[in-house]
């Protein structure tokens, strides 16, 4: 009787086995890792054009499907989007974001959800957006004064822009400017660790490696740095409500929610912790990196550059600065952002999710728990989909209904359902309101003889991995973009 149960198990798994996604030839104990080469996102759509849309490979020991079509992409954040909700749990990403209790790698479940609506509540929803406009306008004045400062002579518009997304994160989630430094070092390392390829997530039996090279004590590092940040943090907000301060930022909302307990969740200091990182880690460069890529395509891009002056020149009428709410009367800018976002969205490779259960996608089985990437990056480039998409033509955006919200699924540069970006709009309006500025009270150049390197680099969520000691492989967690320029500084002139 036994014997003939394990032969009924061993048909099915066989059985099960042919409907899986067609799978390039893989090496033993690293599977696909060789053929991925640095650029994944570039490597993955050249493999697709071979085994098609949705295809299994293997990075290490570990089965990964990736998904590169519109059809794929809807299954997967609408249809079955609850199914695919979960994010895969491994050990790296559990210790750097507090044991999982954050809102990016929380596993899906009540945590998540109660985490979710308290950030999304207080901070990030329409109204709350809104009501960061005073601060909006106060930094983004505060980085035009910085550069007239520099006289019209090199400035470094990275870092620039840096500090002006992370001024206004530290203003509405911690009610004042942090040193930028001090939040850039934090957040440059957290970037750098988890775009990191991980022996102990791929191949376990090579665990050892990442103790030989340092991976262990550096994260070990960073954790205790980012906790006693974070630490001093609340401890501030907590000895200012003893002093009777009331105005209200993130961490006084979230002290209250953990003082008055009503909904039944138990706030823990260590999810407080988590939820204040998750809005650095989250929100600074989704909004660093799409004006650092736009500055880039109109730089290269003079028609384009000309025609979005003409747009802001018009509106601004010799005044002071483009107000918000003249961002509504600029489609151009608009169009601008948007195709940027399409060229070089902010995770050009979307995942991992991990399906709850055994599911099919495309006709094809995935077994539960089997990690899930999407592939934007191809999509967006996809020549059935978009005309001539490799130039930077943000008229294809003046005349269509498709936004970036996640209800257009060959543009969905933030994702969506349940695992898209929560703070679009706290991004969004800040882009579009920086960009304006800029492009209204200056003209940028590059220093003779200088272009712009537009060679996309790996990295975690839109962030540059510094790859300066031993990484044998590229990082694979989720694997997304920045242009560093190399080095390279712009030369602004005031209009």
């Amino acid at each position: 009787m036994m014997l003939k149960m394990r032969k009924i198990i061993a048909a099915k798994a066989t059985s099960f086995q042919a409907f899986l996604p067609p799978s390039p030839p893989k090496l033993p104990l690293i599977g696909n890792l060789h053929q991925l080469g640095l650029s994944i996102q570039a490597a993955l759509h050249s493999l697709a054009q071979t085994y098609g849309p949705v295809m299994l490979l293997h990075f290490g020991t570990v089965p990964v499907v990736v998904t590169s079509s519109v059809e794929a992409f809807r299954e997967i954040m609408k249809t079955q989007d609850i199914i695919f909700a979960n994010k895969p749990v491994t050990k790296i990403l559990t210790k750097l974001a507090f044991d999982g209790k954050d809102i990016t790698f929380a596993a899906y479940g009540e945590h998540w959800r109660q985490v979710k609506s308290i950030s999304v509540l207080h901070l990030l929803s329409n109204k709350r957006v809104q009501s960061y406009r005073q601060v909006r306008e106060e930094e983004v004045v505060h980085m035009i004064k910085t550069i007239q400062g520099a006289n019209g002579s090199v400035i470094d518009l990275s870092d620039i822009v840096t500090t002006l997304t992370n001024s206004v994160i530290s203003r509405v989630a911690m009610g004042r400017r942090f040193e930028h430094l001090k939040i850039k070092h934090l957040l440059d390392r957290f970037m750098d660790l988890v775009g990191r390829f991980s022996f102990v997530t791929y191949i376990p039996s090579l665990s050892w490696i990442d103790i030989l090279t340092g991976f262990d004590r550096k994260t070990n590092e960073l954790i205790k740095e980012v906790n006693e940040f974070c630490e001093d943090v609340i401890r501030e907000h907590e000895n200012k409500k003893q002093s009777g301060d009331q105005d209200q930022d993130l961490v006084d909302i979230l002290l209250e929610i953990q003082r008055d307990n009503s909904s039944g969740y138990h706030l823990e200091r260590d999810v407080m912790k988590a939820v204040l990182f998750d809005m650095f880690v989250g929100g600074t460069d989704t909004t660093f990196t799409p004006i650092d890529w736009a500055i880039n395509e109109l730089l290269q891009n003079p028609r384009v550059m000309k025609e979005l002056q003409q747009e802001v020149h018009k509106i601004g009428q010799g005044s002071s600065m483009i107000p918000e709410d003249d961002l509504d009367k600029m489609p151009y800018l608009k169009a601008v952002l948007k195709e940027s976002l399409r060229l070089h969205p902010p995770a050009p490779i979307l995942g991992p999710r991990a399906p709850t259960k055994d599911v099919k996608l495309h006709g094809y089985d995935i077994p539960s728990g089997t990690r899930v990437m999407m592939n934007i990056w191809a999509v967006s480039r996809d020549p059935s989909i978009w005309e001539e998409p490799e130039k930077f033509r943000p008229e294809r955006f003046l005349n269509t209904t498709i936004d970036y919200k996640g209800f257009d699924f060959e543009f969905v540069p933030f994702g969506a359902g349940r695992r898209g970006c929560p703070g679009i709009n706290f991004s969004m309006v800040l882009n579009e309101f920086a960009l304006a500025n800029l492009v209204y009270k200056f003209d940028f150049a590059l220093l003779p003889g200088e272009g712009v390197d537009m060679t996309e680099t790996l990295g975690l969520t839109i962030h540059l991995p510094f790859l300066d000691d031993f990484v044998p492989l590229a990082p694979l967690d989720v694997c997304c973009v920045r242009n560093e320029l190399k080095g390279r500084n712009f030369s602004v002139h005031l209009v």
